[in-house]
């Protein structure tokens, strides 16, 4: 007499794993990268394989001696982590420095919690704000862009953030005259002023790196369009009420924010499940980056913004519960 035997969900097998997101997401920062490469040189290749090669070895050593479990370094999570922290870094950061953000990143950000998965904020995020905190000399001192073979002496200027900010405070709309065109912001060859972090020097890289994971499916639209959609409602109506506010274009293409819409406000773990949640965590993030850029102390808004709505993602997730299997809507 054969047996029924029902086992436990879930019955459905997909090809997605751990490893392929990872991988797919640094696949898709590599024009970024390259970049950044091409536009910093050694700055951004110490900076970068500093913060890669710290978060690694800090994961596997508290894996290891602090949790008492096999290491998981190979699924890439730490890999990304550490180019996402570089990538928030400016280029010219000590190494001393850029150890204490993995660290922070690594060991408070997401093994304190338990490791992958179990992370309520943005491991990255959570790095990069302590040192921003920290060390706001260091992190606020941005390099020219051209400057391949200066590291820590490298020449730095006015990031197109501070300009938007000096505007505001000064109530001088003539400030905005030195920002760069859209096009420049495009592409990242700014001619004048500092360029930003590392990740965020060209916006068309960043936009090539969206329309892949788009492609690959590792990522859906709702997250980055809504953040990109309302910051650029928002900044349009105050650059319509005064001119000292920003053009919405150039605030979408300066800063931090497509580099966080694309690549950590879609982090898996601190996101809503559900679509209609993700929309509402994406417009939240855009307003109160609008709001901390143009009213807060800091130019840059951007990770602020993602590490408060991290910790909104659970009651989202509360007040928008996917449909149940079978459930019929009333």
């Amino acid at each position: 007499m054969s047996k029924f035997i029902v086992s436990l969900s879930p019955h459905a097998h997909g090809s997605d794993t751990v490893e392929r997101n990872m991988y797919g997401v640094i696949i898709a920062l590599i024009p970024a990268l390259l970049v950044s490469f091409l536009y910093f040189g050694l700055g951004s290749a110490v900076v970068c394989a500093a913060s890669v090669a710290a978060c690694v070895f800090f994961e596997w050593a508290i894996s290891k001696y602090i949790m008492g479990r096999k290491p998981t370094v190979t699924d890439g999570s730490a890999i990304l982590t550490g180019l996402l922290l570089g990538f928030n870094l400016p280029s010219n950061l000590p190494i001393w420095i850029i150890l204490i953000g993995a660290l922070v990143a690594i060991g408070i950000g997401k093994m304190t919690f338990g490791g992958l998965g179990c992370n309520p904020f943005n491991p990255a995020l959570v790095g990069r704000c302590f040192l921003l905190v920290s060390f706001p000399a260091q992190m606020t001192s941005w390099p020219q862009v051209g400057q391949l073979t200066s590291y820590v002496d490298a020449q730095t200027g006015a990031t197109p953030l501070s300009l938007m900010k000096t505007a505001i405070k000064t109530g001088d709309a003539s400030v905005l005259d030195q920002m760069p065109d859209a096009l420049h912001l495009l592409l990242g060859n700014v001619p004048e002023g500092g360029a930003g972090t590392i990740g965020e020097v060209c916006a068309l890289a960043l936009l090539v790196g969206l329309v892949y994971m788009l492609y690959k499916r590792i990522i859906t639209w709702h997250i980055p369009v809504s953040i990109i959609a309302t910051v650029f409602v928002c900044c349009g109506l105050l650059h319509l009420a005064s001119p000292v506010y920003a053009d919405p274009v150039s605030a979408i293409l300066s800063g931090g924010l497509l580099l966080g819409a694309i690549f950590m406000a879609t982090d898996y773990v601190t996101s809503p499940m559900t679509h209609r949640g993700q929309l509402i965590y994406g417009v939240a993030i855009g307003l109160l980056t609008v709001v901390i850029r143009n009213w807060g102390s800091y130019p840059e808004g951007m990770s602020f913004a993602i590490l408060i709505m991290n910790a909104f993602t659970p009651l989202i997730n509360t007040y928008v519960k996917p449909k149940r299997f079978g459930e019929v809507i009333k």
